[in-house]
């Protein structure tokens, strides 16, 4: 197959990507836009229809709460993620339910009980960040699309500096989603990610 992002051109996208790209290391990013392309090539291959301009918005701002100008000392960073969401899509002009729906798509990315049916768009953030992250159905993708994606988005020591980000906001928020995630083994689940292999 031929290697492709799903790319979006349009002027929401590319901003989306800007602002992501101003607050987000090349680690973080690249692992945004590589949560974008398993979730989209995930859909693609199950047939899922879905938003695709709100799924790649959603994905690429989903992080921006571990990051330092967006990191809340009370809210959870999914949480406070799609509070920068929401913010940034309303600057875009979008209506407000459209604006809770991303807010909603980077809050329910952190469960993995969402289902296609439920929410697509947070089911495919889910999907693809879960992949990104611990390998969670890697092998079940196209080798071609695999090597394309690492081509053109590489690790860049994502596996450790994630795992060190999610382990201070378990430190710092006991009670949030990050903190269960850690205390579930996500240390061992990282370190075994085929794509760092």
């Amino acid at each position: 197959m031929t290697w492709t992002l799903h790319n979006l051109d349009s002027d929401t996208a590319r901003s989306a990507f800007e602002i992501a790209s101003e607050y987000a290391d090349a680690a973080l990013l690249n692992h945004s836009v590589r949560s974008y392309a398993f979730g989209a090539e995930y859909a693609r291959v199950h047939g899922l229809s879905y938003d695709a301009e709100l799924l790649y918005v959603s994905a690429l701002l989903h992080d921006l709460g571990l990051t330092a100008p967006f990191d809340s000392h009370t809210l959870p960073f999914e949480e406070a993620g799609g509070h920068v969401a929401r913010l940034f899509t309303a600057g875009l002009g979008w209506p407000p339910a459209r604006r809770a729906r991303a807010e909603e798509v980077i809050v329910l990315h952190m469960r993995d009980d969402v289902t296609a049916a439920e929410d697509v768009e947070s089911h495919l953030l889910q999907v693809g960040t879960s992949a990104d992250v611990s390998g969670l159905r890697v092998p079940d993708f196209d080798p071609a699309f695999l090597a394309g994606l690492l081509e053109h988005y590489p690790r860049l020591g994502f596996g450790p500096s994630f795992l060190a980000l999610v382990e201070d906001q378990a430190a710092r928020k006991p009670a949030c989603a990050a903190a269960s995630y850690v205390a579930g083994g996500a240390a061992k689940r990282i370190a075994a990610n085929p794509l760092d292999a």
